[in-house]
C-alpha cells in the first residue's frame, strides 16, 4: 500500500524531469530544456532520488554521470512519455503511419564499416516506399553520444557493434560476420599455413585498427583480446575505416575485422584475407 501511495503521487512532469536530467547529465541544462529554474529542478532531482533510492546522477570530473540505475530507467521513462503523448493527442490517435504519405525525417547513425550496398539499398527502398520522407545519415564515432542522442530523439537508429550492448537499448541483429585478417600480398602471414600462422605470430605483428566507435572503450577486437589476457600492438588508429585497406596494402600492418568488409577490396587492392588465429565468435 505504501509503494502504491508513493507512485500515485508521481505526476507526468516528474517523469519528464527524470528523462531530461539523465539525457542532459546536468541540472542547469535540464532546467533550460524544461524552461524551469535550477533550484526547482534540483528539488525535483532530490525527490526522484528519494523515490528511486538511487543518486541517479553522480559527480564525474567537471560534469555529472548517470548511474546504472538511471540508465535502466531512461527507456521506460521515454516510453511512458511517448505513450502519454499518444494517449492525450487526438491527432496522434487519428493518424496511422502511411509510408507513402509520410514527411518524417529519419536519422540514422552508422559507421563506414557497413557493406557498401547496405545504405544505398536502404535509401532506394525508402525512396520507393516513402518518397516524401527524408533521411539523414550521421557518422558514428567515439565522440558521438549515441545513448543520449537516442534518448533525446536526435537519432532514431544506431547501427553499431558491441560485445556487450547497453541494456536499455532495443536491439535487433542486422548481420553476423566472421572475423578475419586482411594483409598485404607480400606480408609473411599470407605465406603461412594454418599451423604456422599462430596467435603468437599474430600478436607479434604491427596492427592497424579503426578508432573505437563507443566512447573510451578500446573496441570490440581489443576488448575480446583483453578478456583472453592478450594484447596486440596497434601502431596506427584511423577514424577513416574505409582508408585502412589501402594502408594495409602498402605496409606490413594487420587489420582484424569482418569478412564482409574485406571482400569489397580483394579485386581492387593487392591484399589477401587470412584467418584470425585467435578465436572470435561471429
Amino acid at each position: 500500500m505504501t509503494q502504491r501511495a508513493e507512485t500515485d503521487k508521481i505526476e507526468l512532469h516528474l517523469i519528464r524531469v527524470l528523462q531530461t536530467l539523465i539525457t542532459e547529465r546536468s541540472v542547469s541544462r535540464a532546467a533550460m530544456r524544461l524552461r524551469s529554474t535550477q533550484p526547482a529542478v534540483s528539488a525535483q532531482l532530490k525527490r526522484l532520488r528519494a523515490l528511486t533510492g538511487d543518486p541517479l546522477l553522480v559527480r564525474s570530473g567537471n560534469g555529472m554521470t548517470p548511474t546504472d540505475t538511471a540508465l535502466q530507467l531512461l527507456d521506460p521513462a521515454s516510453r511512458l512519455l511517448q505513450d502519454a503523448d499518444r494517449l492525450f493527442s487526438p491527432r496522434a490517435r487519428a493518424q496511422g503511419f502511411d509510408p507513402a504519405q509520410s514527411t518524417l525525417t529519419f536519422r540514422i547513425a552508422a559507421s563506414d564499416y557497413l557493406d557498401p550496398l547496405f545504405l544505398p539499398e536502404l535509401v532506394a527502398h525508402l525512396q520507393r516506399q516513402a518518397p516524401n520522407a527524408r533521411l539523414e545519415l550521421l557518422p558514428l564515432s567515439g565522440a558521438f553520444d549515441y545513448r543520449r542522442s537516442l534518448a533525446q530523439g536526435q537519432v532514431d537508429l544506431v547501427i553499431g557493434n558491441w560485445l556487450e550492448p547497453p541494456g536499455e537499448l532495443h536491439l535487433g541483429r542486422l548481420m553476423s560476420d566472421e572475423i578475419v585478417c586482411p594483409v598485404a600480398e607480400d606480408h609473411p602471414a599470407a605465406r603461412l599455413n594454418a599451423r604456422t600462422w599462430t596467435a603468437e605470430r599474430y600478436l607479434g605483428c604491427q596492427h592497424v585498427a579503426p578508432t573505437p566507435l563507443h566512447g573510451t572503450t578500446p573496441g570490440v577486437i581489443d576488448d575480446h583480446l583483453a578478456s583472453l589476457g592478450l594484447k596486440r600492438d596497434v601502431v596506427v588508429k584511423s577514424a577513416h575505416f574505409s582508408l585502412i585497406p589501402l594502408m594495409v596494402a602498402q605496409s606490413l600492418l594487420v587489420l582484424t575485422t569482418g569478412r564482409l568488409f574485406c571482400t569489397r577490396y580483394i579485386d581492387s587492392l593487392p591484399v589477401r584475407i587470412v584467418r584470425c588465429p585467435v578465436a572470435f565468435r561471429r
